[in-house]
C-alpha cells in the first residue's frame, strides 16, 4: 500500500504541475493555446479538454484495477495456488469488447464534429476574405474585397466578423498558425488551404510559421491586430488611400524619394504611384507598421538603417541585396520609408 501511495502522490504532482503550466497565459505568455480569442481555438481548446477528461477516467480505471489485482487479488506468498480452471463468461467478453468502442466513439464523435465545424467547404456568408501568399521569410496579405490593401506580416481584422483566409505558398511548405486565435494549417506550393474563424476579443496576437522552411525559418513571424470594427473601418479606410504628399519641410523624406526611385528597390517593392515591384513586401504604407523584417524588428529608423544596410546580417538568407547606402543617402532613404503611413 505504501508504493501505490506513493505512484498516486507521483501522478498528482505531475498533473498539477502540468495544469499550472497550461494556465499561465496572457502578455506573458503570448503563444500558448489555452487563453482563446476566437470560435475556432475554442473549438479546439474545448476537444482537448473533453479527451484529456476522458483518458484521465480511463487511466484511473485502468490504475485501480491495477492496485485491486496486485495488492487485494493475488495470490499472497506461503498460499495456496488457486486452482486451475478454464471457463468463459460471456458477459466479460461482451464487457472488454463494448468498453473500449464506446470510449473510441467518444473519442471520435466531438473530433470529427470540430473537424467539419472548422472547415467549412464555402466561406461564411459576410466573412472577410484575405488572400494569404507564404514566402522566405515574410507573410504578404492582400484583402480580396479590396485590390488596393496589400500589406506584410501584420494582418487587421475586426471582431465578430467571420474571417476567411486562403493559404498559398511562394515557394516550400510552411505552416501558419496564431495559437490564442486557431490551429494550425499547413501552406502547401500549388495547393491552396483556409483557415475560417470569428475572432472575438480585440488585442495583438503574435503568430509564427509552425513548419521548418528554411535558414531562418525561426525569423518568419507575424502579428495579428484584431479591432472593433470602427478601429478597422478607420484602418482600411487609411489603407486605401495613396501615401501622404511629403510636405515641403521634409527634405529628408523627399531627398528619400528620389533615393528609392533611383534604386533597385522599385524593382522588387510597390509603393502606390512610385513603383510596382513584385518581389519583395508592399512598402505603401510601411510607415504605419509596427514591425518589419518578417516582423522580428521593431519599426524605427536605426532598425530600418540596419536592414538596408546590411539585411543578412539582420535575418540570414534572406534574399534582399545590401543595397551600399550610407551616409546622408542612407538616412533620407529610412526618413521618406518612415513617411509612408
Amino acid at each position: 500500500m505504501k508504493r501505490a501511495r506513493s505512484i498516486f502522490a507521483s501522478a498528482a504532482i505531475f498533473v498539477l504541475a502540468a495544469l499550472l503550466q497550461g494556465c499561465g497565459g496572457g502578455e506573458q505568455h503570448p503563444l500558448n493555446t489555452i487563453t482563446t480569442k476566437s470560435d475556432f481555438a475554442r473549438w479546439i481548446t474545448n476537444l482537448f479538454v473533453e479527451i484529456t477528461v476522458l483518458d484521465l477516467l480511463v487511466l484511473a480505471a485502468v490504475l485501480i484495477t491495477f492496485i485491486l489485482a496486485i495488492f487485494f487479488f493475488s495470490t499472497r506468498v506461503g498460499n495456496p495456488a488457486p486452482p486451475s480452471t478454464t471457463t468463459s463468461d460471456l458477459r466479460v467478453e461482451i464487457a472488454y469488447t463494448l468498453i473500449p468502442a464506446l470510449i473510441i466513439i467518444a473519442i471520435l464523435v466531438p473530433t470529427v464534429r470540430t473537424i467539419f465545424r472548422s472547415q467549412p467547404y464555402l466561406p461564411p456568408k459576410g466573412s472577410l476574405q484575405i488572400e494569404v501568399v507564404a514566402h522566405q521569410w515574410w507573410w504578404d496579405f492582400s484583402y480580396m474585397d479590396s485590390s488596393h490593401i496589400n500589406t506584410a506580416n501584420e494582418l487587421h481584422i475586426p471582431t465578430g466578423v467571420p474571417i476567411r483566409l486562403n493559404l498559398e505558398s511562394n515557394d516550400v511548405i510552411h505552416s501558419f498558425w496564431v495559437p490564442q486565435l486557431g490551429g494550425k494549417r499547413d501552406v502547401v506550393p500549388g495547393q491552396a488551404n483556409e483557415l475560417t474563424f470569428t475572432a472575438s476579443v480585440p488585442g495583438e496576437y503574435l503568430g509564427e510559421c509552425a513548419e521548418f522552411c528554411g535558414e531562418s525559418h525561426a525569423n518568419m513571424r507575424f502579428r495579428v491586430f484584431v479591432q472593433t470594427p470602427e478601429q478597422f473601418a478607420a484602418w482600411e479606410k487609411a489603407q486605401e488611400a495613396p501615401p501622404g504628399t511629403i510636405p515641403a519641410s521634409e527634405t529628408a523624406a523627399a531627398e528619400g524619394q528620389k533615393v528609392f526611385e533611383n534604386s533597385p528597390c522599385t524593382t522588387c517593392h510597390t509603393i502606390s504611384g512610385v513603383s510596382k515591384g513584385y518581389i519583395g513586401p508592399n512598402l505603401t504604407h510601411f510607415g504605419s507598421r509596427t514591425t518589419m523584417a518578417g516582423g522580428i524588428e521593431q519599426n524605427d529608423p536605426h532598425n530600418v538603417a540596419e536592414w538596408i544596410t546590411d539585411p543578412n546580417q539582420v535575418k540570414p538568407g534572406v534574399y534582399m541585396p545590401a543595397l551600399g547606402l550610407r551616409g546622408t543617402q542612407l538616412n533620407d532613404l529610412v526618413a521618406y520609408l518612415e513617411s509612408l503611413k
